[in-house]
């Protein structure tokens, strides 16, 4: 039986919380907005690269971002001794239609665990990247950027793939 990305709600939230509450919101939204980019498609149409001039594929955007997360969280702010998930861009150029379910799983495994750290820091915690401070918060902005970013990838790929377009 052939693997299918499973359908997605997307979370509202006001834009009334807390500081912390509405990062962390934004980057569920974005997370979510990736699943549902995902939604209904089989491992072969989310290894596909659907624009010529791109090598991007949705599983490559989705295993990138798991590799983003715990970069970030669990490297960089922990500091914990984890290995990277790919070496050398394999992210984005060793997709296996095969290897979607795991892909997708291993994406909302991270996410969970670099929530755990998340929440062990305050939003003023600092931590180097590449010998400058930067903060938790800033960190968050920056994830809400690159999910941002990688998400309207997505919405390229997936309308190239079967016409299916939303925000």
């Amino acid at each position: 039986m052939t693997w299918t990305a499973p359908d997605v709600d997307r979370d509202d939230f006001s834009l009334q919380l807390p500081e912390r509450d509405a990062l962390q919101a934004f980057v569920t939204w974005q997370r979510q907005t990736l699943l549902w980019k995902l939604a209904g498609l089989t491992g072969e149409q989310l290894v596909t690269r659907p624009i010529p001039s791109t090598s991007l594929t949705l599983l490559g955007i989705a295993r990138h971002m798991a590799e983003v997360e715990r970069h970030w969280w669990r490297h960089r702010v922990a500091g914990e001794d984890v290995p990277s998930l790919y070496v050398d861009d394999d992210e984005w150029t060793k997709v296996d239609p095969g290897h979607a379910a795991e892909d997708y799983r291993q994406l909302l495994d991270e996410w969970a665990a670099v929530d755990a750290v998340s929440a062990r820091y305050p939003l003023d915690h600092t931590f180097d990247r590449r010998g400058e401070s930067w903060s938790v918060r800033t960190l968050y902005l920056h994830l809400i950027e690159e999910w941002a970013r990688h998400n309207g990838h997505a919405d390229l790929l997936r309308e190239a793939i079967d016409g299916a377009t939303g925000e």
